[in-house]
């Protein structure tokens, strides 16, 4: 007989570590559709946010636990009762609540101003008071790569006798060799007497590009579980990537020994829906996922592959699914056909939200011969996941040329009022920014803006990205559109409405 195949659960943070990573902050609407997307793709755990960070990160957290998708939601929380409140009440029963404190020496000293024997007390209070909630509680010892192997033997067999289930030793800051860290990992399990009663969780930092290669080592010596993120976002780095972790074990089974509940096939897409989101867009050479991940250019592997495509692919795009190509549809394509479309794309859209993202389908099919899956995942972003809108764009007119002073002059809506105004700038973009300023009445900074084609062709949507500052205050826009001044407007006032809706500027408008 082989030997028995260990199911690794995947605990993945894209909505709380993730969504660290900067500019990557999404809103409600587009963390439900990225936690309903994590469920299709059969994550066991989804950490769903951090709920004493802000009443917006509560909500979202609870509305994901409420909706019972299926994997156990779990809410971060400092070894703080505040925290641990606000977890429990989020998650509920069925949750998990995440709680942590560095252990660390430099963090002990220099961050937390505690002597280790606190340090051990306040985590063994910490996993006590989240029992009061859940029976599901996870224990991190933060900074546990640079942490003294016996104070973490001492204060893991600590807190698994005050309840956690799960204990997660995290390499925070990316230090860990691969080698070192299992060594660590396989410390762990020879001395601490008790490690039986939990999970051995990891979780890695990308500091030195070794985050997935930490993650598979431990896997190796005995955790059971480990924490990663769709693309790898989060803060600094990143963290391990879900995607490359989950193939690792799936194309070397009989090396590893061990497999997840990761439904491969939903990959891609999840993959995609998350750099829709945040805006943050995945480098073509990127393993699994990347547009360059199952090309191949150099003329000796494209007749290894035309010849047996196992010589040069060692898995199949279609088991990440990647299809290669996109559905066309045009402007006899009906509703029934769009709303079947963005299902198979992996969005669960309300009746009034299907009908918004219709009419806008159907005016750019009046702009291009062919519409592409792309192109509806661009209105879907624009049309569905913008958050409440204050002011929108009714009217634009630009001119500009090589002698003629770029200006531009733009109408605004805000409710069932409308605002004229115009200006002047360095090129149309410019001007038509400080014609809106002029209307709301408030300087604003535009500290980054980008541009993407959506498709090719002339006749592409253009997706353009800003992060735009007022005082302290800062949000990203985007918008779309196949002319690139309006899909830069748009993305500009999404911005705009997102630092007015923080509800401490005012306005001569009366914002």
């Amino acid at each position: 007989m082989g030997t028995k195949i260990r199911k690794i659960v995947v605990f993945d943070t894209t909505l709380r570590d993730g969504e660290q990573s900067p500019g990557a902050t999404m809103n409600i609407k587009e963390k439900m559709e990225v936690a309903r997307q994590l469920a299709r793709l059969g994550v066991d755990v989804m950490e769903a946010g951090f709920p004493i960070s802000s009443q917006g990160d509560f909500d979202a957290v609870k509305a994901i636990a409420d909706a019972e998708l299926g994997p156990v939601i779990a809410g971060l929380a400092r070894a703080k009762e505040i925290d641990i409140d606000a977890a429990g009440k989020a998650v509920g029963k069925k949750g998990r609540i995440h709680t942590f404190i560095a252990t660390s020496s430099i963090h002990m000293e220099k961050k937390l101003h505690m002597k280790p024997e606190e340090i051990l007390k306040t985590a063994v209070n910490s996993v006590k008071h989240a029992r009061t909630f859940t029976p599901d509680v996870e224990f991190s010892c933060e900074d546990a790569g640079r942490t003294d192997w016996g104070f973490m033997v001492e204060i893991v067999t600590a807190v698994i006798e005050a309840g956690a289930t799960t204990v997660n030793i995290p390499d925070t800051v990316g230090y860990c060799a691969p080698w070192e860290f299992a060594e660590q990992i396989k410390y762990l399990k020879e001395k601490c007497p008790n490690i039986d009663k939990a999970v051995i969780s990891v979780h890695c930092h990308n500091d030195l590009g070794m985050s997935v290669a930490n993650s598979l080592a431990a896997i190796r010596a005995g955790a059971g579980q480990v924490e990663c993120t769709i693309n790898g976002l989060g803060e600094r780095a990143g963290n391990a990537s879900l995607e490359e972790i989950v193939m690792n074990l799936k194309v070397r089974r009989d090396f590893y020994q061990a497999d997840t509940n990761i439904n491969t096939h939903e990959l891609y897409k999840a993959s995609r829906l998350v750099s829709q989101v945040t805006g943050i867009r995945v480098q073509p050479n990127k393993a699994i996922v990347g547009g360059n991940a199952f090309a191949h250019e150099a003329g000796i592997h494209q007749d290894g592959i035309i010849k047996e495509r196992t010589t040069y692919e060692i898995m199949t795009a279609d088991s990440v699914g990647w299809k290669g190509e996109s559905m066309v549809m045009g402007k006899h394509s009906g509703r029934n056909a769009f709303s079947r479309r963005m299902e198979e794309l992996g969005y669960k859209l309300s009746k009034e939200e299907i009908e918004r993202a219709f009419e806008e389908f159907k005016r750019l099919c009046d702009q291009k011969k062919a519409v592409y899956d792309e192109d509806l995942i661009a209105i879907v972003d624009e049309q569905v996941f913008a958050d409440k809108v204050l002011w929108e764009l009714d009217y634009l007119n630009t001119n500009s040329g090589t002698a003629t002073i770029p200006t531009a002059t733009v109408r605004l809506k805000k409710g069932n009022e409308s605002f004229l105004d115009s200006g002047t700038g360095d090129g149309p973009i410019d001007a038509a920014f400080k014609a809106i300023e002029r209307i709301v009445g408030q300087p604003f900074h535009l500290e980054e803006y980008a541009i993407d084609a959506v498709t090719g062709g002339k006749d592409a949507i253009g997706s353009v990205r800003v992060k735009v500052t007022c005082g302290d205050k800062t949000a990203r826009g985007r918008g779309a559109s196949t002319d690139i001044i309006t899909a830069s407007i748009k993305a500009y006032l999404s911005a705009i409405n997102s630092i007015l809706m923080q509800g401490e500027i005012r306005t001569k408008n009366g914002v």
